[in-house]
């Protein structure tokens, strides 16, 4: 299913998992009041910008938090992603396990930690760290 908007993506979820995409969506932007949210790629995705720091997406059997430059948060609750980016991320399946400490704490960190995804065609697949 292709998805317009984040309340369209939130919308078709059911039970947990849209109390989860709503829980997430709320915290991101009250944390993130400066990004720019759209779907991006089929799922919701926060920018800086134009760089991609956090979004969330629907799994078979999950709602994934990304945060593409995570693996530097240092947090070991954020797992690594393949190895081939600097993503991490967390999985849930139900809205109570979303640490809301954590989940602030990780949003400031997305703000100053950040790789160069936009640039990254450009740079044909290198990654640069943002100071």
């Amino acid at each position: 299913m292709k998805y317009e908007t984040i309340d369209d993506f939130n919308s078709a979820q059911v039970g947990e998992e849209l109390l989860i995409c709503d829980t997430l969506r709320q915290l991101i932007d009250k944390g993130l009041t400066k990004a720019e949210s759209k779907i991006w790629h089929g799922h919701p995705v926060w920018f800086l910008e134009g760089n991609p720091i956090v979004g969330y997406s629907k799994l078979k059997d999950c709602i994934r938090l990304m945060f593409w430059s995570g693996i530097d948060f240092d947090e070991p609750k954020l797992e690594p992603g393949t190895g081939k980016f600097k993503d991490a991320s967390i999985r849930y399946t139900e809205a109570i396990q979303i640490n809301t400490t954590d989940l602030k704490r990780w949003l400031k960190k997305s703000k100053v930690i950040q790789w160069d995804y936009k640039n990254i065609v450009k740079r044909k697949g290198k990654l640069l760290r943002i100071i």
